[in-house]
């Protein structure tokens, strides 16, 4: 374990000057890319054009269209939180638009991800005129074929990454072939953002719409918001320019009842949400649904006009939030069971399956592995379809959708199907196949990992003044958009441990002192006491407690003081 902190160039610091922040948030900013004051202006006038996005104004035309002649449109989404966003943009923005729509998502467990041939027989028990992808769609040659049998058109709208070939439909995908979008990271539910605007233009043009009339698209920018965040996909400007304004809209009680409730359920106070919040209290609430039960009740949360019927689907979504978390409690155990028998260490990747483990919370499982001993991590369960269903979660050094690939090549016939992201991708293989698979995995991380990416790195952002650990210098860190490739501040320093004190369920509560300042924190799975000095990374935040507010330290990680 190695603590390094992020480094801040003079000339980045310099031209951040007249942004006019304090001395610490132009550190912070500097260290995580931003050149430029205007990379800090989160106005919707910053926002990228959708002009460049490949295949948007055919997409655009072609459901303008759809509304003109009232043909029926079926969105097909995902079972995760940015396919339940995109999905439940779709509907709102469609139906407000003119549009007659409806939607399915398919079942994560019988049908899998994605346009399949079985899930266009689904869709084509509700007559459409055209099916709307969102957050999936870029590999589903054989379902547009399937679609296209059945004399339905289909309209794809992804993020994903695109394979060797792409099917036959118009696309709208910032990463397929000879897309000239800048925001490659954008979400699913973004895309659809997107292709809103497109519409709403379009729509226009034609005189459907008045020349300055329409919905306002930015109405749903918490939607947009919540499935950016929960996607974790990198927090690029253009992103970070979506999820601020809508904490915006929440923060100012203008957000769909369904994400006030998701919030209320997770003891949030809706007009102080943070990013954080909606990544960890809102998205995993609504991602349960997808994971153990039936997405179809996340999308109605976020569809719901009545305050009534959001506090009742939130609560839903919450106690299937419990059950998940007990679910994958008992994984985590199994799972570490497993790892102790195995020289970890020693390898450059991780694959493990279990006969009973639950299929929807295997990516959740990896990613716990991979944080633990950073190592690109696949877990495998099976599925109803009779393959085993892999989710994995990389490290930086690894595209992960990319070695997944690489594999594909190498042995032809071994991975029935794959698809993702650099940090995080699926598959589906054979229940015979995996003890090969984790071998042609093993194989392609130690060619494309060195020892110095298998070193875990803490990063920090150095020390934090005391001028900088008050009350409203905290709450203004906690306001700022942080996220995946835009990480929330973490600081370190050297302690004295006063007192420390064994907290239910395995936490410790502790007074540090660091030179003249003494300060409360707290750590979290860990109950056995501390040395009398350690050196610890920590975020400062806010503790609410019996009406009063005060600073407390969150310990991530601590290493004694020699």
């Amino acid at each position: 374990m190695h603590i390094r902190q992020r480094p801040a160039s003079a000339d980045a610091l310099e031209r951040l000057r007249p942004a006019g922040l304090s001395p610490l948030l132009t550190r912070l900013c500097a260290a995580r890319g931003v050149e430029s004051a205007e990379q800090l202006d989160h106005s919707l006038a910053r926002l990228l054009p959708f002009a460049p996005m490949r295949g948007i104004d055919a997409a655009a035309a072609r459901l303008a269209q759809a509304i003109a002649v009232q043909q029926r449109i079926v969105i097909v989404g995902d079972y995760d939180a940015d396919g339940a966003t995109a999905t439940a943009l779709g509907v709102l923005g469609l139906r407000a638009l003119g549009a007659s729509v409806e939607f399915l998502v398919p079942d994560r467990l019988t049908l899998g991800y994605g346009l399949s041939p079985a899930v266009v027989e689904i869709a084509a028990e509700l007559r459409p005129d055209l099916l709307v992808t969102v957050d999936n769609g870029i590999a589903a040659l054989d379902g547009v074929a399937a679609a296209h049998a059945r004399g339905i058109e289909v309209l794809v709208t992804d993020h994903h990454l695109a394979g060797s070939a792409l099917p036959d439909c118009i696309i709208v995908n910032p990463n397929q072939p000879g897309c000239g979008f800048p925001s490659k990271c954008i979400a699913g539910v973004g895309v659809m953002f997107y292709v809103l605007m497109a519409l709403r233009a379009q729509l226009r043009s034609i005189g459907i719409l008045p020349a300055d009339g329409g919905p306002n698209l930015a109405q749903w920018l918490d939607i947009v918001a919540l499935g950016t965040v929960a996607d974790m996909v990198r927090l690029d400007h253009n992103n970070r320019i979506l999820v601020a304004q809508g904490l915006e809209r929440i923060r100012s009680g203008r957000a769909r009842p369904g994400l006030l409730a998701l919030l209320r359920a997770g003891r949030r106070d809706p007009s102080r949400v943070t990013s954080t919040d909606l990544g960890f209290v809102a998205g995993p609430r609504l991602n349960a649904a997808g994971r153990i039960a039936d997405m179809r009740i996340g999308i109605d949360c976020l569809l719901a006009d009545d305050a009534s019927e959001a506090e009742r689907l939130a609560q839903r979504l919450d106690a299937l939030n419990r059950e998940r978390r007990d679910l994958q409690a008992d994984m985590q155990r199994e799972a570490e069971a497993a790892l102790a028998g195995l020289a970890v260490a020693d390898g450059a990747s991780i694959c493990l399956f279990d006969p009973g483990w639950h299929a929807g919370i295997v990516g959740l499982l990896a990613g716990r592995i991979k944080d633990q001993h950073h190592r690109p991590t696949i877990v495998f369960a099976a599925d109803d379809s009779g393959l085993l269903k892999g989710s994995g979660r990389s490290i930086a050094g690894l595209h992960l959708r990319d070695a997944l690939d690489l594999i594909d090549r190498r042995h032809p016939g071994m991975i029935a199907r794959f698809g993702g992201h650099a940090a995080a991708a699926g598959l589906s293989l054979p229940a015979e196949q995996v003890d090969a698979f984790a071998s042609a995995f093993e194989q392609v991380c130690r060619e494309q990992l060195d020892p110095a990416s298998l070193a875990r790195v803490i990063e920090t952002d150095g020390e934090l003044a005391p001028a900088d650990c008050t009350l409203d210098a905290v709450r203004q860190l906690e306001q700022l958009v942080w996220g995946q490739g835009f990480p929330a501040p973490a600081f370190d320093g050297e302690f004295a441990v006063l007192e420390q004190r064994a907290l239910n369920g395995g936490h410790l509560k502790l007074w540090l002192q660091h030179g003249q300042e003494r300060r409360e924190a707290i750590l979290f799975g860990q109950a056995e006491p501390l040395p009398a000095h350690i050196r610890a990374v920590f975020t400062p935040s806010i503790n609410e407690w019996n009406g009063r507010s005060s600073v407390q330290l969150q310990v991530q990680h601590w290493e004694p003081v020699k």
